[in-house]
């Protein structure tokens, strides 16, 4: 082969239909692929997602090379592997003598400032891709963010919702009549659910030994790989998609937002890994969804709501990321500075809803969106939770965790430590809302009904305390200064017992040692 073109491919482009690939022929292409040590310690993921990624690479490494492709794979433990990105490719370059490198942007702000310096380390052309795979390029989210006031997501969701056609009327009208369906997927569990069990796959000779990796390797990281049960490829990605449209999209708007104990999945699609390693097209998924309302077999609030998460809520977020970033990631509007607490890691606290979303998160590197935002996230918000321990938490502990991902959720939509760039107010809530929504306080030691004392949800004190503390930022909020008028009819007894309450769960909270990073 002459000096051909290198065309590193990042664990999380795992899609043929690569910008990188297109148009390349396969006789002077040499396909790089790169496990590092970098990427699975930068923040100690979660032991199923390292497997997860690693397996899914070596996977579409084989599906590659079985297409006829040349593909140069460096694995974790090959004996001059650099364990950087850079490192990797510098190695490859030496190896190749590559006239030009083609790649595609990565995903996360560090890893696109390390490529960004390629074109002075190496002596080739380096060419860097958008990623077509995304629906609204970071220019064109730019050059709608700029001059706006505020970034409404609803805003954004109706535009994309024009460009690709999703759900609309040949006249330029939503189905329906509608462009938002939320206010009809808010059921609490009801004694009819039966969600059917997601489809897992065993793995296979090449992710046993991805699994014998991990646990030799990151043995001490967060997680058990016991369940695991990812679809690491393509087609078995497939199969998981082929079931969510069969058995449970139906049910998914209603009870999207349902917390039941010890039902990890209910009607969720759990498709986002594979959304997010590049395993499947979220366009394809969202005609599909588009067709099963078509075809009779699923209601217009679930395909409407299936299709905002992913046309809306997830284009947004990686938008934002990128108008953000870096800023982002030190962004701390509530001045919040306590320590993540050490149940986080552990599971062990009175607390029903959090321990199960803990013991979710540990054994599937899963938990769905309400149990992230409104108890996992809520409690993080009440409580005055750092913002970056609760980013690296969060990065650490889901298999769909991706800094573009995680950042805006976790900062901005949770933590609201963005000041109210993307969120028009703070998730904040009570027990009430978690008794409403799930089972959880039935077997809780805390009664969501009791608001002070011994035995009240924590959630209750902790967050009139949170109101209080930041009076002066939200008062002025018009969808949150009417809650002041409620405190200040309590009387100061009151007043007083849930700011001691407040202060005596506080306290009580144990900081986390050293679970995410290596310090």
């Amino acid at each position: 082969m002459t000096q051909p073109v290198l065309v590193p491919i990042l664990g999380d482009q795992l899609s043929r239909n690569l910008a990188s690939l297109r148009g390349r022929t396969k006789d002077d292409t040499v396909i790089l692929m790169m496990e590092v040590w970098e990427e699975a310690t930068y923040v100690r993921h979660h032991k199923q997602k390292i497997a997860l990624i690693f397996s899914a690479m070596r996977h579409f490494a084989a599906e590659l090379r079985d297409a006829g492709w040349t593909v140069d794979y460096t694995r974790l433990d090959d004996e001059d592997n650099s364990q950087s990105f850079t490192g990797e490719v510098a190695r490859a370059v030496e190896r190749h003598d590559p006239r030009e490198i083609h790649v595609v942007e990565a995903g996360e702000w560090r890893v696109q400032q390390a490529i960004e310096e390629w074109a002075d380390k190496f002596d080739c052309a380096v060419t860097v891709l958008p990623d077509d795979r995304y629906l609204c390029s970071i220019a064109d989210f730019r050059e709608w963010a700029e001059h706006r006031g505020s970034l409404r997501m609803e805003t954004f969701y109706r535009e994309m919702r024009r460009r690709t056609g999703l759900l609309m009327t040949g006249d330029g009208k939503p189905e329906g009549g509608e462009w938002n369906y939320d206010k009809e997927n808010r059921k609490p569990p009801a004694d009819e659910m039966e969600p059917p069990p997601r489809p897992t796959f065993p793995p296979d000779a090449m992710t046993d030994e991805v699994i014998a990796i991990v646990e030799s390797r990151f043995g001490d990281h967060f997680g058990s790989l016991e369940d695991f049960g990812w679809p690491v490829t393509r087609e078995e990605a497939q199969v998981a998609a082929d079931v969510f449209f069969a058995e449970r999209i139906e049910r998914f708007g209603p009870y999207q937002d349902a917390m039941v104990t010890g039902e990890d999945q209910l009607y969720h699609s759990m498709l986002s890994t594979s959304i997010n390693l590049g395993l499947l097209d979220p366009m394809e998924l969202c005609r599909r969804a588009q067709q099963a309302l078509h075809d009779g077999k699923a209601p217009i609030n679930s395909v409407e709501g299936f299709i905002r998460q992913i046309i809306g809520w997830r284009e947004y977020v990686r938008g934002f990321y990128w108008f953000h970033m870096p800023g982002l990631q030190t962004a701390n509007a509530l001045e919040a500075h306590r320590p993540l607490p050490e149940f986080y890691w552990t599971g062990e606290t009175e607390m029903a809803c959090m321990a199960d979303c803990v013991r979710s998160t540990r054994d599937n590197a899963h938990a769905h969106h309400i149990q992230r935002l409104m108890v996992l996230g809520n409690f993080a918000l009440l409580a005055g939770i750092h913002p970056q321990d609760v980013q690296d938490w969060y990065l650490v502990v889901y298999a769909d965790a991706y800094e573009w991902v995680e950042l805006p959720n976790v900062s901005a939509m949770i933590l609201y430590a963005d000041g109210g760039k993307l969120a028009t107010k703070p998730y904040a809530a009570s027990g009430n809302y978690i008794n409403k929504m799930s089972d959880y306080c039935g077997s809780c030691t805390y009664s969501p009904h009791k608001k002070t004392g011994e035995g009240a949800c924590p959630f209750n004190p902790l967050y009139w305390h949170f109101m209080t503390r930041h009076r002066d930022r939200l008062e002025s909020n018009h969808r949150v200064g009417r809650i002041y008028a409620n405190w200040d009819r309590m009387d100061e007894e009151k007043q007083q017992a849930y700011l001691t309450s407040a202060e005596a769960i506080l306290e009580t909270l144990e900081p986390a040692s050293g679970w995410a990073r290596n310090i």
